[in-house]
């Protein structure tokens, strides 16, 4: 229910939202024509809030969809992979969209029902949303870092890889991220930090106080910085394994070149998740930084537009999976080489069938 101005004219009556604004910190309402007016309680909704709300929830449902598509082709991968090397790259992958899953749906339905009037963003739901954002964003990211650094030893260190990661220490790790990120999100909670109400009052984050005290200056600077070493990893990874992908082709250090197809996908997709993470979460981590080191709390909308870009990193991300694949792969060359013949193309490279472990192929030089 909205407070709403009621007017008559005569035999017409008018109704108008009772807003309120602020010129040189004096409130004035707005004001309808000088009439017989009253005010009651109606079911008002301007259109700006029937339109904000539509934004949310678009994205939420895309995020969900695209999150259980990614999941049910990642979980069907990694049945038939389960024995291979490839494995340990489904299971973190697996682990990666179902978080992203998670955090688009739980703030997303936080903030929906703030959007729609039915919660107060005061209090532990402001606490909540915050902790959630923190949480499910270092999550992402740490889980990305991983991700890189577990294909960057496969490929240059195979033997190694082989001898220290397995499926229980791949799960172990993922718990720990989880726990790692938990504890950040947490800290808060301990005194240490604050979440404070964001504009325009429909989310909350970390608090962006004008003076704020010396724990809210290290927790603000704690996030960014995990943040930000996350994508230099996850930067410096992904190019050591490319890089020393183009290296063994051009050197042709393996007689078998069908061999390196699954290392060669599994380093596209990291790449495009790199990309993805890098243009959605750069400009919410500058900014969390730049404002605690020069105690800026102005430009809010900034700050909005990044959690808004961060939100589409958990919806582009599962994309990644789905269309960076050897079967859609092989559907885009077709339509653009027009060739269905790939006996002598570079894709027969990419078929299940001739995938091996990377260690194998060091192991097995002619």
């Amino acid at each position: 229910m909205v407070r709403c101005r009621m007017c008559h004219y005569g035999n017409m009556t008018l109704q108008y939202p009772d807003v309120t604004k602020t010129i040189s910190g004096e409130h004035s309402n707005s004001s309808c024509p000088q009439a017989n007016c009253s005010f009651v309680q109606c079911p008002c909704v301007s259109a700006p809030l029937a339109k904000s709300i539509a934004i949310p929830s678009f994205s939420m449902t895309l995020g969900a969809l695209s999150n259980i598509i990614a999941l049910v082709i990642l979980v069907k991968s990694y049945a038939r992979f389960r024995r291979r090397s490839k494995a340990t790259f489904l299971l973190f992958a697996s682990s990666l969209v179902l978080t992203d899953f998670a955090g688009h749906i739980i703030p997303g339905a936080l903030v929906l029902r703030l959007y729609t009037g039915k919660a107060d963003i005061k209090g532990p739901l402001c606490q909540f949303l915050g902790g959630s954002l923190v949480f499910f964003g270092l999550c992402s990211l740490f889980l990305g870092c991983i991700m890189a650094v577990e294909r960057c030893v496969g490929i240059t260190k195979p033997l190694l890889h082989s001898a220290l990661v397995t499926s229980t220490r791949t799960k172990m790790a993922v718990v720990f991220l989880w726990l790692m990120a938990a504890f950040v999100a947490l800290l808060p909670f301990m005194g240490f930090g604050k979440y404070g109400v964001q504009w325009p009052k429909t989310w909350c984050f970390i608090s962006v106080d004008p003076n704020p005290l010396w724990m809210e200056d290290v927790f603000a600077l704690l996030f960014s910085f995990l943040g930000v070493m996350a994508l230099l990893i996850s930067l410096i990874c992904n190019t050591i394994s490319g890089v020393s992908l183009i290296q063994a082709r051009i050197k042709k250090q393996n007689c078998n070149r069908k061999s390196k197809s699954h290392d060669i996908e599994m380093v596209v997709q990291l790449m495009g998740i790199m990309a993805v993470s890098c243009v959605c979460w750069s400009p919410l981590l500058v900014v969390v930084g730049m404002k605690r080191i020069q105690n800026v709390a102005s430009y809010s909308w900034i700050s909005f537009l990044g959690v808004r870009m961060a939100s589409w990193n958990q919806i582009l991300d599962p994309w990644v999976y789905i269309l960076l694949r050897r079967a859609v792969m092989r559907k885009v060359y077709t339509l653009l080489v027009k060739r269905t013949d790939f006996n002598k193309s570079k894709f027969d490279r990419w078929e299940f069938s001739s995938f091996q472990s990377s260690e194998r192929s060091v192991v097995n030089r002619c």
